[in-house]
């Protein structure tokens, strides 16, 4: 593929709720430019786009994929994305770095979750947007009412440019509300607008035309002046509200039938902004710590954004990068800021979705990818180490799914670590990490599917099979009130015996405080050296409490008594004496379990909050405040996490999909009574078998 100058690139990314026509409208797109000679069908898994074998055997894509073509003389990168939730962290990279966006939307469903949720990422990086209503072939469809819906959803900038001509089996083609012709047939073929639709189509034109010259002081002057404005301004005037973000442009197709295409990807071309269009970006000198702009310009200091890395079992790890000043060539030396750390460039690729296409060089603007980088991960900057600057990297949502990962065998174990880790480079919504108190490994992402693929994912590409269960829950125990506990050790059988005894006083500290140990002991009744073999015998004995052997927390441990033999006593003895003691204590002083509780964060639209609230208060959980925000409802919750490891599937079923929440760990609290019975039970019959 030809270097393209940076005014002639249009970085576009594919966004909607799961099932719009996404990959079936990048798929007519590289028919439509010539790139393929055939359309692929997702449900046949022969698109360009989803060809990883996760895509293909689910219909639904699971990875951003990049698909670039050229048209009416321009390179516009389209980047298609996930539209299931659990792959949000694909849309964050993509939104990242895009210049534009063409926002999905099914003529039959209308406005869904995942619709809303990326016109909320595309508004807080300011992406100016065109909206498509797809699928407009299909039963029930109705253009009309799904643009209902977004001017009442996101506001009066929401404009049609095109109506559809006939729906659904009857659909042909659009009009064009600019140019007021036709476009009819598979290939759009320019027609005159059918009479039957001249009048609808002028009153539409008129709100374009009002729409359109209402950002722009010359053309509103004009227009209401009574003159009509010309083709070409009006076309001015949608280009100007469309960057500004002031309009978005609504466009119709079939993309699975490949109607409208062309006249869809001549908007793009038109309306959407290239690199220069969106104009300079921040970037810190990590020496200076101050700030700095760079320009879209191939003869500025090189600066590229690395937004996504996937790890190919015989490529190695492909890293994708957005160029966002300078020129980046292949056979290189760069520097990674982030890491402060050089990096030595191979082959640059053009990448069209497994396709890599090797190319010398990638201007201001462009999107490549390259191999085999040692250092470099998502959101590192790659400049000139004369020049080094660190561009915003990518923020990414919490995972909200946990499930606990054993190897099947003793092959898998081995290679385990090793494959969690570059699973989780390859997608930073994916978290590993051990939890001390139980010794799992743990792997979390944004949903169970989300976490169901990477395992798959690892034994395609490492050879690691794995089973999947339910996190144990870390319990904890502790004392509920003051005590004192004697224990004297005494071995003496002829020769030097064992001897050591010890009085523990044992009381609950604040929860959170953790373990102090504490001695006052007075006239040498212990003798110094042995006081240290006291608090190591009691800290080994925390970690396996007396209810369930739970490791204990939250104690006070005062040694203030004791005896000694001047032969037989050792530091041995005293510390068997002083972990029998504690464990008396612990006996003594009213034990409690404890439980993890989790902070929650639940955003709902508002008809949900009812039964959301009724669903947690099943589980435990104490409301802590709620936010209306704009026919949202933020709910703040704390609930235990026995209560809420499944919360991922039991939300998405309560809200449709439309429900979103994170959690972080908040403190430990007592388990009820009657819980507890039954924790100790379980704990107590899973150590007999």
């Amino acid at each position: 593929m030809k270097n393209y100058k940076t005014e002639q690139l249009r970085n576009v990314g594919l966004f909607s709720h799961g099932g719009a026509g996404k990959t079936s409208l990048s798929e007519a797109m590289l028919f439509t430019a010539g790139v393929i000679n055939r359309l692929g069908r997702v449900d046949e898994g022969t698109t360009t786009s989803d060809y990883d074998p996760d895509e293909t055997k689910r219909h639904i894509s699971v990875q951003l994929s990049l698909l670039p073509f050229e048209w009416r003389g321009n390179k516009i990168n389209v980047i298609d994305t996930p539209g299931y939730f659990d792959f949000v962290g694909e849309v964050c990279e993509a939104v990242r770095v895009v210049d534009g966006a063409l926002m999905l939307f099914d003529a039959v469903a209308g406005i869904e979750v995942g619709s809303e949720q990326v016109w909320k990422q595309t508004d807080a990086y300011q992406v100016p947007r065109l909206a498509l209503v797809n699928r407009i072939d299909r039963e029930n469809a109705d253009f009309f009412r799904v643009v209902d819906q977004m001017r009442e959803r996101f506001g009066t900038s929401v404009v049609p440019i095109q109506l559809p001509i006939g729906a659904q089996d009857q659909f042909n083609g659009v009009i064009d509300l600019v140019k007021m012709k036709a476009y009819v047939g598979s290939k759009s073929e320019e027609a005159p607008v059918p009479d039957e639709l001249a009048a609808t189509a002028s009153t539409y034109r008129d709100k374009l035309v009002e729409s359109a010259a209402e950002h722009d002081d010359e053309l509103i002057s004009k227009y209401l002046e009574g003159e009509d404005l010309t083709e070409e301004e009006v076309v001015r005037g949608i280009r100007a509200a469309t960057l500004a973000g002031k309009m978005v442009p609504v466009l119709v197709a079939s993309a699975t039938a490949n109607k409208a295409v062309g006249p869809l990807m001549d908007a793009i071309v038109e309306y959407l902004p290239s690199p220069i269009d969106r104009g300079e970006v921040k970037a810190t000198n990590p020496v200076t710590n101050k700030e700095e702009m760079l320009k879209p310009a191939d003869t500025e200091p090189l600066a590229a954004l690395v937004f996504k890395t996937s790890a190919d079992p015989y490529v190695g790890k492909l890293t994708y990068f957005r160029v966002y000043s300078g020129i980046m060539r292949s056979d290189s030396q760069v520097f990674n800021a982030n890491k402060g750390r050089d990096e030595r460039l191979g082959t640059l690729f053009v990448v069209r979705g497994k396709s890599q296409e090797p190319i010398s060089q990638l201007n201001a603007g462009e999107i490549g990818a390259v191999a085999k980088l040692q250092e470099t991960a998502t959101g590192d900057t790659l400049c000139n180490k004369d020049h080094p600057v660190i561009l915003p990297g990518i923020p990414f949502p919490k995972p909200a799914f946990t499930a606990a990962v054993e190897p099947k065998t003793k092959a898998d174990l081995d290679k385990l670590g090793s494959s969690l880790l570059r699973i989780a480079e390859e997608d930073p919504t994916l978290q590993v990490r051990k939890e001390p108190d139980t010794g799992e490994t743990l792997l979390s992402g944004m949903g169970e599917s989300h976490v169901d693929i990477a395992v798959e994912k690892m034994k395609r590409k490492f050879g690691v099979d794995v089973n999947l269960s339910t996190p144990r829950v870390p319990y904890k125990e502790t004392i509920t009130s003051a005590t004192k506990a004697e224990y004297k050790h005494k071995k003496q059988t002829g020769g030097h015996g064992q001897y050591g005894h010890v009085f523990l006083e044992v009381e609950p500290q604040p929860r959170g405080a953790g373990f102090e140990f504490a001695d006052r002991v007075v006239g040498g009744v212990v003798p110094k050296n042995y006081i240290p073999a006291v608090e190591k015998g009691v800290r080994e004995a925390l970690p396996e409490g007396i209810l369930a052997k739970y490791p204990v927390v939250d104690v006070k441990v005062t040694l203030y008594d004791g005896s000694y033999h001047p032969v037989d006593s050792s530091e041995m003895a005293f510390k068997i004496a002083s972990s029998q003691a504690f464990r008396k204590g612990l006996e003594q002083g009213h034990p409690v379990l404890l439980e993890p509780i989790m902070d929650v964060t639940v955003t709902v639209p508002e008809q949900y909050m009812g039964d959301v609230m009724g669903d947690l208060n099943t589980k435990r959980a104490k409301v802590m405040g709620m936010e209306p925000q704009d026919g949202i409802s933020v709910i703040h919750a704390q609930a235990p996490l026995a209560e809420i490891q499944h919360y991922a599937a039991d939300l998405r079923s309560i809200t449709q999909g439309r429900g979103i929440y994170s959690m972080e760990y908040s403190h430990y609290e007592e388990v009820p009574a009657h819980i507890a019975q039954n924790i100790i039970a379980e704990a107590k019959k899973a150590q007999k078998e």
